[in-house]
């Protein structure tokens, strides 16, 4: 069976957590600093904060917009449903009412000109997600948070979620760094590009938000300072316990230097099967263009008859799945439901093959054989 999914651990792997095993100091500490310099070089950013998950990266963002802003409760978060169920909870968890907006057909991105119809005064945040890798459009992006200025007289604050999205480029810039105002999300998670077994990252906007990040993600104690954190410090605003250990962090600075070729790879398998399912009955493959640049952490098509497709290509041994389901339908969101066209028409035809490093070239070319093969 080729698998839809694989881990990565470098060969130096082993010996980089084990010396951290024996070092006296697991928890947070020297390698999450060292992770967090590296990560700040990868995206030419200071503002980098590690934490244990990209849903704890997500709620961190969500909890300090409302704090900065004085939102209250039920202030309205415009989201895609078609994610991960973690993109999403955190909005429930901070008390954001979710409106719902429709899915582009095309990419299975949010839909930023439905998103431009449900603006109202009482919309402050958007949150969405770079599905597979494929990133937004960061054009429309930009007039669309315009629009907003100019009706309303405040901003529209962004959070990207970019689980999918590591290496992946909108016109030559890394998502993360494309727009240096919004908050982006990154996930270290165990079949993640770059994993550190489970982590996440949160990048801020300029401004103080760097600094809340970094005390609310330890019980609200400033680690920064020469102040002893166990019991000389004021928590002048409570926190979480959201921090990155240095275990983690081993992992994630051996694998780091191995992660650029391994994209490559998965991309290079993506534009391998652009080239060869065009015209492929029953099959329809997602946008692609030329200024962005999916890492293809998912490869996902639209498939006629998806359980006789999933049917056909377990009996060819090709591991498949839809991976997320629409968050709408979830009863934890019910009371959010609202007509969404766009997504009643592909919902039931997604599905994502494998598309990863660890194919080899016979692999690849027998995921081609087997869908070509029709079902």
């Amino acid at each position: 069976m080729i698998p839809l999914f694989k881990v990565f651990v470098a060969p130096e792997a082993q010996q980089a957590v084990s010396k951290t095993l024996c070092s006296g100091y697991i928890a947070q500490g020297p390698q999450v600093d060292q992770f967090e310099q590296l990560l700040a070089l990868h995206f030419g950013n200071p503002r980098m904060v590690t934490v244990n998950s990209c849903t704890s990266a997500i709620h961190l963002a969500l909890h300090l917009i409302k704090r900065e802003y004085g939102l209250s409760d039920s202030t309205e978060i415009l989201s895609s449903p078609m994610t991960c169920a973690a993109t999403n909870f955190p909005a429930v968890a901070n008390r954001f009412a979710i409106r719902w907006v429709d899915v582009d057909p095309g990419t299975l991105n949010i839909d930023l000109d439905d998103a431009a119809r449900k603006l109202s005064r009482e919309t402050r945040v958007l949150l969405f997600v770079h599905w597979g890798g494929y990133p937004i459009d960061y054009d429309r992006m930009a007039l669309l948070t315009a629009e907003y200025r100019r009706r309303f007289g405040q901003d529209l604050i962004v959070v990207e979620d970019c689980a999918h999205a590591w290496e992946s480029r909108f016109r030559g810039r890394l998502v993360g760094s494309t727009c240096e105002e919004h908050f982006a999300a990154f996930s270290f998670q165990a079949i993640k590009s770059l994993t550190t077994g489970d982590g996440g990252l949160l990048i801020t906007p300029p401004g103080t938000m760097w600094r809340g990040a970094r005390m609310a993600r330890w019980f609200g104690l400033d680690r920064d300072n020469k102040l002893d954190f166990r019991s000389a410090q004021d928590i002048p605003e409570w926190g979480f316990k959201f921090h990155m250990n240095d275990l983690a962090a081993s992992l994630g600075l051996a694998n780091y230097p191995h992660v650029a070729a391994l994209v490559a790879k998965q991309k290079n398998n993506a534009h391998y099967y652009y080239d060869q399912f065009q015209g492929t009955p029953g099959l329809t493959l997602l946008e692609r263009r030329p200024d962005c640049d999916s890492s293809y952490w998912l490869f996902t098509v639209l498939v006629a008859d998806r359980p006789a497709f999933v049917e056909a290509m377990i009996a060819r041994g090709l591991q498949v799945n839809q991976v997320h389901t629409r968050n709408d339908k979830y009863g934890a969101l019910a009371e959010f439901q609202s007509p969404l066209p766009q997504l009643d028409r592909v919902a039931d035809a997604m599905i994502c093959l494998p598309v990863g490093w660890w194919l080899t070239d016979e692999d690849r070319q027998h995921v081609v054989d087997a869908v070509r093969q029709g079902w």
